[in-house]
């Protein structure tokens, strides 16, 4: 079985956080599972890399923010890989072009096109849990692009997609996908699965949970994806048929 999970900055933010997710990864490949984990940014990393650019010049180029955002998600890789490594399993860390995902030209937004090589795969086959770093790939010139607020999602989804996964799992600060944000509304209703088609119009009405590409690239590819939270340990929500 080959599972993909990915960890938000929330759930990556401070190294015990970092080693709880690790221990939540190594648990499965304990189970017999063959694991990709796909990170963001720990924490306010990547709002703090815009004002670091920022100060510097107000008019920076689209291709130079790329460079300097996609350090944030990198930072997350090796840690993550180091924590596994830590608790005796064997890691790997791989960057968006390392892992061969390919997108377009488009800077700041890029859309995901295909995975350019089959490094991911080799490592897997050779017992390595895979760390890649979300929210990042490489366009045709060979340039870093970044996908987006929220990007880490699609590219979990994606290489879910791209390497036949059984399964991606999304781990956030919530338990899964509820009708209205429940930080604002007590009484919102959790849903134990939803359809891809809703989830896509709670999307559309505001809904952050998860980025709406992501769940595009799991209807077109037929992916489950659970959301569910990185604290409680409950079950989450299944976006499905």
């Amino acid at each position: 079985m080959l599972i993909v999970q990915k960890y938000g900055g929330t759930s990556l933010a401070g190294a015990g956080r970092v080693h709880a997710a690790a221990r939540r990864v190594t648990g499965l490949y304990q189970q017999g599972a063959q694991v990709v984990v796909v990170v963001s940014a720990q924490g306010d990393t990547t709002d703090e890399l815009i004002t670091k650019a920022e100060f510097v010049n107000l008019r920076g180029s689209a291709r130079e923010m790329d460079m300097c955002l996609a350090v944030g998600e990198q930072l997350s890789a090796a840690l993550m890989a180091m924590a596994i490594g830590a608790l005796g399993y064997p890691a790997i860390s791989l960057t968006g072009w390392q892992a061969g995902i390919t997108t377009d030209g488009t800077h700041g937004n890029a859309r995901i096109t295909g995975l350019g090589n089959d490094r991911i795969q080799k490592e897997l086959e050779k017992g390595n849990i895979v760390v890649v770093t979300g929210f990042q790939g490489i366009n045709p010139k060979g340039d870093i692009t970044t996908l987006g607020r929220g990007g880490s999602d699609t590219t979990a989804v994606a290489l879910a997609a791209f390497l036949q996964a059984d399964l991606c799992q999304i781990y956030t600060d919530v338990d899964g996908v509820y009708d209205r944000d429940p930080r604002l509304y007590p009484g919102a209703t959790r849903f134990g699965r939803i359809s891809y088609e809703k989830m896509l119009k709670l999307i559309e009405g505001g809904a952050q949970v998860l980025h709406d590409r992501s769940v595009e690239f799991a209807r077109d590819y037929h992916i489950p994806v659970e959301v569910l939270s990185s604290f409680t340990g409950a079950p989450g929500t299944i976006v499905g048929p």
